[in-house]
């Protein structure tokens, strides 16, 4: 595995831990709050996003208009039973959330679960980086690389993990900001 490979899937292991910040419930509406919400559509579980229009016409209130009206009370019934904690409001055509104010006690809840993602991203990252280790001792083994040239992409193979990993932190500390912000 390359260097430009290595750090390629360790981004990507930045991303996705950064989407999944992106679906814990700060003050404000967001859409990206709905992202981890599927529905049961025709026997397959369906994301949200590919049913219906989200909006957020105010800083309290999403908006979800679905493109098939059919699916109006599969959505309402999919937000209720998830763990967000909202309650949708169905007028027949659009479902709103109006989202409350957050708690202190919910906010820290907020920040652990925050804390909790980005462990698990970190956790991905040191996984691409034991393996890219394994791979390099392999080779080193079989006859491809010296020593020299092993213990140089070992080192080079951890700084790349360090930087990523500091990026995750930034995004932590950003999030529970944003998180703790009234």
């Amino acid at each position: 595995m390359s260097n430009k490979e290595l750090e390629a899937n360790m981004l990507k292991s930045v991303e996705a831990t950064q989407r999944t910040f992106n679906t814990i419930r700060t003050g404000r509406a967001n859409p990206s709050l709905l992202d981890r919400i599927t529905v049961e559509y025709y026997g397959a579980e369906t994301p949200l996003k590919s049913l219906a229009t989200i909006s957020t016409p105010d800083s309290q209130t999403i908006s979800i208009q679905p493109f098939d009206s059919g699916t109006l009370t599969l959505i309402e019934k999919a937000i209720a039973t998830s763990d967000l904690g909202f309650t949708p409001n169905n007028d027949g055509k659009i479902i709103r959330i109006n989202v409350p104010p957050l708690t202190e006690e919910r906010r820290k809840d907020f920040c652990k679960l925050a804390s909790r993602y980005a462990e698990e991203g970190k956790i991905a990252l040191r996984n691409i980086r034991r393996d890219a280790i394994e791979k390099v001792k392999r080779m080193e083994k079989d006859g491809e690389l010296s020593e020299d040239q092993s213990r140089d992409q070992q080192e080079t193979i951890q700084k790349l993990t360090n930087k990523f990993i500091a990026e995750i932190e930034k995004h932590l500390a950003e999030k529970e900001t944003e998180i703790l912000k009234v």
